[in-house]
């Protein structure tokens, strides 16, 4: 079973930015899909972005296109989620995330959770 460790998060004002790192360990398969869900006090979790490992193609969910931007860097592997011009509605707890593939991680609740790491956004 893969271990990810997540890190970044915190408190920001609209329209501020932050960046969360996640870091995979356990895992020795070179196709894999990571990528971010997040769940907002009293909402069920929800997918937000993901990657494909070994092409590097990315999704978005609609409210997040434009604003966020999921990369990889493989001589370090991490994935991070660059989140710009934030507005309070992301305000939500953020969970990295794995699983083969990226239909499997974006349609289906993902077999593998990082810790969650809170972003706060105030307005």
């Amino acid at each position: 079973q893969e271990q990810l460790v997540e890190s970044g998060g915190g408190l920001v004002q609209a329209g501020g930015s932050l960046r969360l790192s996640c870091v995979p360990s356990g895992r020795t398969f070179s196709s894999f899909a990571m990528g971010w869900f997040r769940q907002a006090p009293g909402k069920e979790r929800v997918f937000v972005a993901a990657i494909s490992w070994s092409t590097g193609r990315t999704y978005y969910a609609d409210s997040v296109k434009g604003r966020f931007t999921i990369s990889r860097d493989n001589a370090k592997n991490t994935v991070y989620l660059q989140m710009n011009s934030l507005k309070p509605e992301d305000t939500a707890v953020y969970y990295c995330v794995l699983d083969d593939t990226v239909t499997a991680l974006s349609t289906s609740l993902p077999r593998s959770w990082g810790q969650g790491s809170q972003v706060t956004v105030s307005s």
